[in-house]
């Protein structure tokens, strides 16, 4: 599966982006989901994921309350709303899919968006 990512931009403080996810070569319908980021010169982190039925989400401390992940299985296309968006929340954003063939390891990638919240 291929995925490619978009939405991403230059914000202030406070102001929201809806980041989308979409996904080629195969349905995610049994895939789980999740968006990463990766600020300079910190290590990728999770911060949100989805199960492959939609019904189980978990977020980064950091972000509960303020992000939203969904999905649209029929768009083949995931989302992550971020609203009251922070500076600590500028970083490259990436999804990725899990297959579940190995527990906890997201087998495909797509490349990042930029996130830029000015203060």
């Amino acid at each position: 599966v291929q995925l490619q990512a978009s939405g991403g931009g230059l914000v202030q403080t406070g102001d929201s982006l809806r980041l989308s996810c979409a996904a080629s070569g195969r349905s995610i319908r049994s895939l789980g989901m999740g968006w990463f980021r990766q600020a300079p010169g910190k290590e990728r982190e999770i911060v949100a994921s989805i199960s492959w039925t939609g019904v189980n989400t978990q977020y980064a401390d950091s972000v509960k309350g303020r992000f939203t992940i969904s999905r649209n299985n029929a768009k083949n296309t995931v989302f992550l709303q971020m609203n009251s968006l922070k500076p600590e929340d500028t970083a490259v954003y990436y999804c990725a899919a899990d297959d579940y063939s190995s527990a906890g390891k997201y087998d495909y990638w797509g490349q990042g968006t930029q996130v830029t919240v000015s203060s």
